[in-house]
Formats: C-alpha cells, sequence, structure tokens
C-alpha cells in the first residue's frame, strides 16, 4: 500500500448557525457555516433534502442558482433566497 497523498488537511474554527423556517410550501432546515476557507462565502446545508451549496452574494444575484443547486422551484428559491439575503 501506497502512504495517502493529500492536497490538504487543514483544521479551521468556525461559526455555525442551525435554522429553520417554514414558507409557503415548504420548510427549510438549514445550517448555515462562516469559515474563511471560501472568501467571505457561506456553506449552506440543506438538512431535509441533502444538499448544499457555498453561497455569497453573487450566487444570490446569478438567475437559477439556487433552483439548481438545491432543486427548487422558482417560488420555494424566492423564499430562500430572500432569507439568505439578509445574513449573507
Amino acid at each position: 500500500m501506497t502512504e495517502r497523498f493529500f492536497l490538504y488537511d487543514d483544521k479551521e474554527d468556525t461559526k455555525t448557525r442551525f435554522v429553520s423556517f417554514v414558507g409557503e410550501h415548504q420548510r427549510f432546515d438549514l445550517a448555515i457555516i462562516q469559515t474563511g476557507r471560501h472568501y467571505g462565502k457561506h456553506l449552506v446545508l440543506d438538512m431535509q433534502g441533502n444538499r448544499f451549496a457555498i453561497i455569497g452574494q453573487d450566487d444570490l444575484q446569478e438567475e437559477g442558482y439556487l433552483e439548481f443547486a438545491f432543486q427548487l422551484n422558482e417560488a420555494d428559491a424566492e423564499e430562500l433566497r430572500s432569507f439568505l439575503m439578509e445574513i449573507v
């Protein structure tokens, strides 16, 4: 067996916020992780949908990004976008 080659193996302190809210048609259970790792962007985990994305203000303004990343319809994505605009 050969020795494992790591591209990186870092430890970092993070700030995590767990939030749950109900939209018009869907419940959102999120973990929002702040770290210096992603250039000021947040790691957003959808714990109900088993999906995640690295999100910054630029991503929230990109058409279709949340729909694709979290497999949401337009209305649900807009509710999530509205919430994330307040914290990202």
